[in-house]
């Protein structure tokens, strides 16, 4: 297993913690599709960290919209 630092991960995203995050849910994403099931297959969330400090793939954050917002006031 690779060991990732977070100079390895904070050149793609704006912190280690984002990071981590953004790598979690790709490989929630790569959990969908289907794949060869082998011994020497790497984790995917290995595989999703590879990906983001390769630069493999481009995110953006989506700001949160609270309940009360959407809503109207009638």
């Amino acid at each position: 297993m690779r060991v990732f630092t977070p100079d390895e991960v904070i050149n793609h995203a704006a912190n280690k913690y984002l990071g981590v995050l953004v790598s979690a849910k790709y490989a929630r994403v790569l959990n969908e599709f289907p794949r060869e099931r082998s011994s020497k297959e790497k984790k995917l969330t290995t595989r999703a960290l590879e990906e983001l400090s390769g630069g493999a793939f481009e995110y953006r954050i989506v700001p949160r919209r609270r309940g009360g917002e959407a809503r109207s006031a009638t």
